[in-house]
């Protein structure tokens, strides 16, 4: 792409992004918000929109000759780093979860009980008690298991969704920022994506309790944090897939902040969990080793060529 597209393109793309976000969200605005049956489809919808942007960019304003490389779809390889990246993204968004919910009980803003799971005991509680006698409790440990094993589906099953939002942020975006340098590539790429969850946001989503605009600050901080490890596998990797898939994992495993509640007690996650700002330290320690070890510098891609060529 030349230069001189380069503000279009942005142009265009943010446009598209924002502005198609904020038509699907317009039917919670003007009914039931968060409440509204049709929270789940619109919010969805919401989440193909970076990719609609990409797409529509690549397809009518570049026009580039490989459309698939140029969004980090293709190609799958080499085999070996795909891979390896893969699994890292398959992991490192649930460590990062995990870890905050210990960080944020010793800085006493998180309400936490790992030993008995006594808030995830009082979920399930009411869960059955709304199912009603017939159904036998399953153990406590079954289902902290089950949960956890459920982890690496949700992952897969998010991974659709995920990408739609990923093909946007981290497959486009990220490397038309990167002629600017790495940093400021990671920290505006990240502000663009929080500022992108406004529709949802400023209705009370992930911060409930929180003064709407203090919501949306925290979800802009996290997402630059966050959006940082994603970066660094869609660089490293030279694909969009792993910041796709650990996107998908980081969703399925957001629910272990209710999983290690103590019973009784509200999460602030303003302050707690991997949405707030105690939750950003070990994220950001990770970050400041990847960038003391180079990790940020892009891995080169496989040339066109040899990505194309039929095998023997």
């Amino acid at each position: 792409m030349s230069s001189d597209r380069t503000p279009l393109s942005l142009t265009v793309f943010l446009l598209l992004a924002f502005g198609l976000s904020w038509l699907f969200a317009a039917p919670l605005w003007l009914g039931d918000g968060l409440d509204s049956p049709l929270f789940l489809p619109l919010s969805l919808a919401m989440m193909a929109t970076p990719a609609i942007a990409a797409l529509v960019v690549v397809f009518f304003v570049e026009r580039p000759e490989h459309r698939a490389r140029a969004l980090g779809l293709w190609p799958l390889g080499p085999a070996g780093r795909l891979i390896g990246y893969l699994a890292l993204a398959m992991v490192v968004p649930v460590v990062l979860i995990l870890a905050a919910l210990p960080v944020g009980a010793l800085l006493g803003v998180y309400p936490a009980d790992f030993v008995h799971l006594s808030g995830f005991q009082e979920q399930l509680d009411s869960q059955w008690e709304a199912l009603g006698d017939e159904i036998p409790q399953p153990p406590l440990g079954l289902l902290f298991v089950l949960q956890l094993m459920g982890v690496a589906t949700g992952a897969f099953l998010n991974l659709l969704p995920a990408l739609g939002e990923e093909l946007g942020w981290r497959g486009w975006l990220l490397p038309r920022l990167y002629r600017f340098g790495a940093v400021p590539a990671l920290l505006v790429s990240g502000v663009i994506w929080g500022l992108w969850h406004a529709p949802l946001i400023l209705l009370g989503y992930n911060y409930p309790d929180a003064p709407r605009w203090l919501g949306l600050l925290a979800m802009v901080g996290m997402c630059v944090v966050v959006g940082m490890v994603f970066g660094w596998l869609r660089l490293r990797s030279a694909s969009v897939w792993p910041a796709a898939l650990a996107h998908g994992s980081f969703n399925a495993a957001a629910g272990f902040s209710f999983v290690f509640v103590q019973a009784g007690e509200t999460v602030d996650t303003v302050h707690s969990t991997i949405l707030g700002w105690s939750g950003w330290i070990v994220p950001l320690v990770l970050v400041a080793v990847l960038f003391a070890t180079g990790q940020f510098r892009p891995a080169q891609a496989e040339p066109a060529q040899a990505a194309e060529r039929p095998a023997a």
